[in-house]
């Protein structure tokens, strides 16, 4: 007991003093860690000099790429893009490439540089960047003149191309106005205002016929002028054709053969650029009266608008004519099928034109206050901002000095409108920056409002939008995620699909490729229209039922009509109209399974591993390839496929060191789809060889197929994310990406991934983003790119 009593107060002394010990050993410990921070000289310098510089230096500079600016510490904020572009490599295996082993310190060096990053960020404000004022491009123009004035304005066959950078064309630092184009505003704007008040002249009636000289041998004296004609495989006929003025017109649809006494009939429509116009139910059976001896003739009368457009007669959802050998189509004791389209016109309209309604707010004739409303109701909507006196004051002197030179009021309304059409305030896009604003400031909601609808719409914001922004309740959080969900619903979205998607998917560049007829008969206008088709429709439906953006690159569904399912060898899809088609998983799935990705990604007579490898990097994985050296040997053409298969020439190919090392990174993916010709059509020889769609990544995933290749993708979602979010947000701002932009598109990708990287939801991030909602100020430093 007395040696338990002696303890006690030992054992106490003693657990104080180890506790003490303890707590000094931990303290000293966590000084000893501060004190052994790694620098960059301990933690990055050795991979650099070690590693990296052995093909990425001013002596060698492997893929174009000199990492020698790299090797200080203050490079990491100086040189912040060039170090993001090295971590992204890294850590998707691709740095250094295999076989090389990883370097010892490279995850030590992958953790400094983030941490450091971080310090940055929390260091620095953020920069939202700054867009330049630019002009409306070409799309978004005439959808600014169908919203303002109801008037279709055919810009593609009236202005220049645009300019295009960065993948887009409404990039601000990119796009320019040429004489020529300065010159094409001013007969637009002529034009365009007499079109919009109905005030055009109309010509005595012309007359127009159109018939397909392949199947129309029969008959003679009949001819097309300002457009062409052809047959498609199902029965339809199509034409294009220039309208020279808006008005009515009389169609004239031929119809040759007949089906017998028993046929039953069918439902005959008349489609404009893809709408519908016309439809009535026509009889099969042999007609009472022909014309030259050959045709039935059908008569009706719709609205056409002027310009160049494509229209198509022919029977809807025609069961008969879909159980026909293609031989039978075009006979005429076998078929009925369209064989003439012919236009007379124009004559006057009877409805009043739609631009009329919108300008004529008032009876222009009850007085000048009238007009004065006229002509602000006009130039708010145009220059898309409240105007004052100082801007209606110029159009008001316009109307009174057209009456003065013996005009009409309406004659004076159409002067002032062409004046509004040539204004800077109409033809540019400008922000300001308010006088002693702060180097990064938040936009006014005006300007929000124009953002947000050229984003949405590539159009001016309508009068809901427009208004709440005028009122100043447009950037309260509830109202912008409310206008944002109306703006989505609206029919004008469609306008992402059309240019968001048809140039990050390059879809545009169908109109331009020319497969070798020789080589794939399969080709025409049609079968192009149906490639295009099935991919907006695709990228349409992911946004709209905000489907995971992983449907991108393996969905088990797509949008197919008839030829387009016989092309992929799918059956059960009958009939011209476009429906959700289930996939069986194999040789289809996700956009690099359509056909205009992998007509696009093609040579006019062959397929091309590295066009479509780079396509991958460069739009699925944000990792594009540096541009190819000079003096690169093309391969022998004539070889391929028979004395050598394409991955054999490949090969060696990548014997060169110089070519190796990006061929690495796209041969394997653009393997993977070999199985599809230059049109896409599914393949399992290449000539004589049989394909091999094998292939490793610079990661080492190893995979067999474009089916396996897109599993492969999938497992790089947050690669993919990041990819889609850097150009959405480039095209929503309209402007390129630069290093100030990482921390905005870490922030959306992060958010966006707890969401589960839903499509729609990456709209919404955009433009509640910092960049979308702010500027910098002109005189602010821009950070180093």
């Amino acid at each position: 007991m007395k040696l338990a009593a002696r303890t006690g107060p030992i054992l106490l002394v003693l657990g104080c003093a180890i506790a003490f010990m303890q707590a000094q050993t931990a303290q000293t410990s966590g000084s000893a860690k501060k004190d052994v921070t790694p620098s960059f000289e301990d933690a990055v310098r050795p991979v650099l000099r070690q590693t990296c510089f052995k093909c990425h230096s001013a002596q060698i500079s492997s893929g174009g790429l000199n990492l020698e600016s790299l090797d200080i510490a203050d490079s990491l904020a100086s040189h912040r893009e060039d170090w993001t572009m090295v971590l992204q490599r890294i850590k998707a295996g691709e740095m250094p490439p295999p076989p090389a082993p990883k370097p010892a310190g490279l995850d030590r060096m992958i953790s400094y540089i983030e941490r450091q990053f971080a310090a940055l960020d929390r260091n620095t404000q953020a920069d939202p960047g700054r867009i330049t004022a630019r002009h409306l491009n070409r799309v978004e123009y005439r959808n600014t003149i169908r919203d303002l004035l109801g008037v279709d304005f055919q810009t593609a066959q009236e202005f220049p191309v645009d300019d295009s950078g960065e993948g887009f064309d409404n990039i601000g630092d990119i796009l320019s106005i040429s004489p020529l184009l300065a010159e094409k505003y001013l007969s637009a704007a002529e034009r365009i205002a007499a079109r919009a008040l109905g005030s055009v002249k109309l010509p005595p009636a012309l007359s127009a016929s159109y018939a397909d000289d392949d199947h129309y041998s029969e008959v003679v004296g009949i001819t097309g002028n300002s457009g062409s004609a052809h047959s498609t495989g199902t029965g339809f006929i199509e034409v294009t054709h220039r309208v020279e003025y808006d008005g009515d017109y009389v169609i004239q649809a031929g119809l040759a053969g007949q089906r017998g006494a028993d046929a039953k009939p069918v439902t005959m429509g008349f489609w404009m650029d893809g709408k519908l116009l016309h439809s009535e139910e026509v009889q099969t059976t042999p007609p009472k009266t022909v014309y030259f001896g050959a045709y039935e003739r059908k008569e009706f009368k719709v609205f056409l608008p002027e310009g160049v457009h494509t229209f198509r007669l022919g029977f809807a959802n025609d069961e008969y004519a879909a159980k026909l050998p293609k031989a039978k189509i075009f006979d005429l004791k076998t078929n009925k099928y369209p064989q003439l389209i012919g236009f007379q016109g124009p004559e006057p309209s009877a409805e009043e034109p739609a631009g009329r309604k919108a300008i004529l707010i008032c009876d222009p004739k009850s007085g000048p206050a009238c007009v004065d409303r006229i002509l602000s109701n006009l130039a708010r909507h145009a220059y898309r901002r409240p105007v004052s006196e100082k801007d209606v004051a110029p159009l008001r002197t316009l109307v009174a000095t057209a009456q003065h030179e013996g005009l009409t009021l309406q004659q004076g309304i159409e002067t002032a409108i062409q004046a509004v059409l040539v204004s800077p305030n109409f033809l540019f896009r400008i922000e300001r920056d308010p006088r002693d604003a702060p180097p990064i400031h938040r936009i006014t909601d005006v300007e929000l409002a124009s953002r947000l609808s050229y984003f949405l719409w590539s159009s001016m914001p309508d009068d809901e939008l427009l208004g709440l922004a005028e009122a100043g309740k447009l950037s309260d959080p509830k109202n912008l995620q409310a206008q944002v969900k109306r703006m989505l619903a609206d029919s004008r979205s469609a306008a992402l699909a059309d240019n968001f998607a048809g140039q990050w998917l390059e879809l545009r560049n169908l109109d331009s490729v020319k497969p070798d007829p020789d080589k794939f008969p399969e080709w025409g206008p049609e079968l192009r229209e149906a490639m295009r088709t099935e991919t907006r429709m695709f990228f349409d439906y992911i946004l709209r039922e905000n489907r995971p953006i992983s449907d991108f690159l393996d969905a088990n569904y797509s949008f197919l009509n008839e030829q387009l399912a016989k092309f992929y060898g799918i059956e059960g899809v009958t009939g011209p109209d476009f429906r959700r088609v289930e996939l069986t998983p194999g040789q289809r799935g996700g956009v690099l399974s359509q056909a205009s990705v992998l007509t696009v990604s093609s040579y006019p007579s062959r397929t091309s591993v590295v066009l479509r490898g780079k396509y991958i990097l460069e739009n699925i994985l944000g990792s594009p390839p540096p541009p190819p050296p000079a003096n690169v040997p093309a391969l022998d053409e004539d070889s391929v496929g028979t004395s050598l298969s394409l991955r054999q020439q490949m090969e060696r190919h990548r014997e060169d060191p110089t070519c190796a090392s990006c061929h690495a990174k796209m041969d394997p993916l653009g393997f993977a789809l070999e199985n599809y010709n230059a049109i896409g059509k599914w393949r399992t020889m290449d000539g004589k060889f049989p394909v091999d769609s094998t292939g490793t990544l610079a990661d080492g995933t190893s995979f067999t197929g474009p089916a396996e290749m897109r599993q492969a993708l999938i497992h790089r979602l947050p690669q993919f994310a990041e990819c889609l979010t850097s150009k959405m947000l480039e095209y929503a701002l309209g402007r390129g990406i630069g290093s100030n932009d990482q921390r905005a598109i870490a922030s959306i990708t992060r958010d966006w991934e707890a969401q589960g990287y839903h499509f729609e939801t990456l709209i919404y991030e955009i433009v509640n983003s910092l960049p979308f909602q702010n500027r910098r100020v002109e005189t602010a430093k821009e950070p180093t790119r």
